[in-house]
């Protein structure tokens, strides 16, 4: 077993490791308490997709990969799964049964502790993250107890572990509530910023799920929009369509602009023009999970941050303008997308209606200047950094972003006093384990 690790993006590596392969609740709770027991740190590993070092072990890394599978969906749709499981496993063997999530990212790599923890989230100003779909966890704690919990069974614990970091313990089961599969009808086309920014919330609540991404150096947007359709109306695109779009326009055009970029940062910009004016409209309807999620075979470098959804206009438009007179020389789109607020104390959503303003560098690319900038825009409207993506802040400014910080904090000191599921990341954005930072 390899002793090394890196993330999908290459920013993030550890070696020297202790990996462990626990095959159930059972051997991942032997495994932490031999571990905390020898005063060593614990950190469960998922598939890498995070970009910050939220998930970067540092000395016995547990591998989830044999405690994967989904376990049972009862008839009202409660499905068990276990958390080493990807979520393209889990979507096709809800698919095969009738179900399916309610909502999605655009990326299906992930863990389902791994999406849970960090706060994965999709698009749709009336539906949540994924957080908002559990029902009940199971969590192994520091002294390898085996917590069993919901609304009704240690509520705070549950409350806090939908969106944990992986601070409070090891995911080992959750409980999801799935839907009766749907199929989604997607229209993509062109679309001018201003346009958007003028009627952004009309916009994203148009329909379902909206979204959209800007080019910068350009006006230019392509415009996503998903409507929720009964699983009879299929009219998927051809295989020919498909492939043109999605691999060689999508995938492979932005490669050529990023190689290119890389060689001479001033095509950039021309780029970047042409690439808006190759797009085209289409319309098709597909099942859930296949029209969420894209292939994203360019790897990249990414910071997200959550701002109240009625900033958005204004934080894209000074972003605009950032990157109109500055140095940058920008060859990914830039994504927005929007969510309901909800009730999960460190959810980016949390008390408020959010929009997630994204932004994407090339893989082995310092993103520099490109994202103090945006995080500087983000930060004057209270944005809040998705957990799993780059940024600055450390626990004394997130505490001033989050009202239930304290609340948190002051769980994980309960849970883990002696830090066995601390990292260098998390003790940057949480504090040190009992130093009370944020605590009431």
């Amino acid at each position: 077993m390899a002793d090394s690790w890196r993330n999908w993006a290459g920013n993030q590596r550890a070696g020297g490791l202790t990996v462990v392969c626990p095959p159930d609740a059972g051997g991942i709770a032997d495994a932490v308490r031999a571990a905390a027991a020898a005063g060593r740190r614990v950190t469960a590993l998922g598939s890498g997709h995070s970009f910050s070092g939220i998930g970067r072990p540092e000395d016995v890394a547990l591998r989830l990969d044999r405690h994967a599978g989904l376990v049972d969906v009862d008839d009202a749709g409660l499905a068990t799964v276990r958390a080493g499981t990807p979520l393209h496993r889990l979507n096709a063997e809800l698919a095969a049964r009738g179900w399916a999530l309610t909502n999605l990212g655009d990326i299906d790599r992930q863990t389902v502790a791994g999406a849970l923890s960090t706060g994965t989230h999709g698009t749709g100003a009336r539906f949540g993250g994924l957080a908002t779909q559990l029902r009940a966890l199971e969590l192994v704690t520091a002294d390898g107890e085996v917590l069993r919990c919901s609304p009704g069974e240690h509520p705070d614990v549950f409350s806090a572990a939908r969106v944990g970091l992986g601070a409070l313990g090891v995911l080992s089961t959750v409980t999801l509530q799935a839907v009766p599969a749907f199929a989604l009808r997607a229209d993509e086309g062109p679309a001018r910023l201003p346009d958007l920014l003028e009627r952004f919330d009309e916009v994203m609540t148009a329909t379902d799920h909206v979204e959209f991404y800007w080019f910068p150096h350009t006006d230019r947007c392509l415009l996503k929009r998903n409507t929720r359709v009964p699983l009879d109306e299929l009219a998927p695109l051809s295989r020919a369509r498909a492939l043109w779009d999605d691999e060689v326009l999508a995938n492979a055009g932005l490669a050529a602009v990023v190689a290119a970029g890389r060689r001479v940062p001033a095509l950039v910009p021309p780029l970047a023009r042409f690439s808006a004016r190759a797009l085209g409209a289409r319309t098709w309807t597909d099942a859930a999970h296949r029209v969420f999620v894209s292939r994203r075979r360019v790897r990249f470098r990414e910071m997200e941050y959550a701002v109240p959804r009625a900033a958005a206009p204004a934080v894209l438009a000074e972003l605009r303008r950032v990157v109109d007179a500055g140095p940058h020389r920008v060859a990914f789109p830039v994504e927005v997308r929007v969510a309901a607020a909800d009730d999960v104390p460190l959810s980016t959503a949390s008390g408020r209606d959010t929009a997630y303003v994204a932004v994407h560098v090339p893989a082995r690319t310092e993103p520099g200047a490109y994202f103090r900038a945006f995080e500087a825009i983000a930060g004057a409207a209270g944005g809040r950094p998705h957990w799993g993506k780059e940024h600055g802040l450390d626990a004394a400014a997130l505490a001033g972003r989050y009202p239930r910080f304290g609340e948190f904090t002051a769980l994980r000191a309960r849970l883990d006093p002696a830090g066995v599921f601390a990292n260098a990341h998390l003790d940057r954005v949480l504090g040190p384990v009992g130093a009370g930072v944020g605590q009431a």
